[in-house]
């Protein structure tokens, strides 16, 4: 299988509710970080390319239809060469909403995990300190990080490979770049910050 949907955007910009809605738009699966959670055997292949190893992409992407959150995320250079193909989704949120939500939620998982999956998040650490920013106690640089991350997206794809796509946009303007028609449902709201604490085990706020 092949991406038709490479998103770029990251973690707390309605990743989650994205893969349930790319995946009702497809029937196919989307790649999220709950899909290697739920998986270690997908780690190893990750590490690879978070450690500057070669990966085959197609290879790692076979069962995908789509891609969003970190790691991919991060990955956006790369997915994007590998499938020229594919539409580019950039899902943005205000920048300070996004730090509030990020940090009471993802920021925190890296010491709240089970310890089998330390090293995994030792990992996905290291892919932030070399292309984003594992500096989470710090506003501005962690914002900094964001705006710099989603602007270097936008240089660098073209407006017609390009959909920026914020959470109140619903399915409309995926729908009509994906071709496919609107679903007469709601768009989905998932992994809110209280439910994302409760997965994790973090007590509500």
């Amino acid at each position: 299988m092949e991406l038709r949907v490479v998103g770029a955007g990251v973690g707390r910009t309605g990743t989650h509710s994205l893969k349930i809605a790319l995946e009702q738009l497809s029937g196919s699966p989307c790649h999220h970080m709950v899909e290697i959670l739920g998986d270690p055997s997908q780690i190893p292949a990750w590490t690879d390319a978070i450690d500057g190893r070669p990966v085959d992409w197609h290879a790692m992407l076979a069962p995908y239809g789509s891609l969003v959150d970190f790691p991919g995320a991060s990955f956006w250079p790369e997915l994007t060469a590998a499938f020229p193909d594919a539409l580019v989704l950039l899902s943005v949120r205000d920048p300070e909403v996004w730090y509030r939500s990020a940090s009471n939620t993802i920021f925190l998982a890296f010491d709240g995990l089970p310890p089998e999956l330390q090293p995994w998040m030792d990992a996905v650490r290291r892919m932030l300190q070399e292309r984003f920013s594992d500096r989470f106690d710090d506003e501005a640089a962690m914002i900094e990080a964001y705006e710099r991350h989603n602007d270097a997206v936008r240089k660098a794809i073209p407006a017609e490979r390009l959909l920026e796509w914020s959470p109140g946009d619903g399915w409309a303007p995926i729908c009509e770049r994906l071709g496919v028609a609107v679903p007469s449902e709601p768009f989905p709201i998932t992994n809110t910050t209280d439910e994302f604490r409760a997965m994790v085990g973090m007590p509500p706020l």
